[in-house]
């Protein structure tokens, strides 16, 4: 398994679709892009910029229960992808042992951001579908970096990431 962090939430300008950026933390720092739905962007971008919200939002409330029943998060994984949808799992830690539930990638990160859990890709998945993408972590100009990453997206195309 690779480790990764979550990057960036971004918007595919020519699809006007978010894409979920999964960074490598260590090696080549490879990078494994995922479209994702709007609302799952929403929420991870809410946690990430940690925005109060006067009611729960689901996974919130989804942590919470986890946490009430006496379980912890402790990690996700996406594990592979299947005529292009990409599949993860939550890995759970309960009084009664170890718990493992199919989810959506999306969720899985919404859910880990809010938990703090490692993010984990599988290997080959890496292999498969990981590019490289230079980011630069000094740019101060926010256009220059946005701009940087339009190129990127220029680039590809969400049948790129099909397996």
């Amino acid at each position: 398994m690779v480790q990764v962090t979550l990057r960036a939430v971004r918007v595919d300008l020519s699809s006007n679709t978010p894409v979920l950026l999964l960074q490598e933390a260590d090696g080549e720092r490879r990078t494994l892009p995922i479209f994702i739905g709007t609302p799952e962007a929403a929420a991870i971008a809410y946690a990430v910029e940690q925005v109060a919200v006067s009611r729960p939002m689901t996974h919130d409330l989804l942590a919470t229960v986890i946490e009430q029943l006496g379980g912890t998060l402790s990690a996700v994984t996406v594990t592979h992808v299947e005529d292009g949808t990409y599949f993860a799992q939550l890995e759970l830690e309960t009084e009664s042992g170890g718990v493992v539930i199919s989810a959506r990638p999306s969720d899985s990160v919404a859910l880990a951001v809010r938990s703090g859990a490692p993010i984990f890709v599988d290997d080959a998945l890496m292999d498969a579908e990981g590019v490289v993408v230079a980011f630069d972590d000094d740019v101060e100009d926010e256009e220059e970096a946005v701009e940087e990453f339009r190129e990127f997206l220029d680039s590809i195309r969400p049948e790129d990431f099909s397996g």
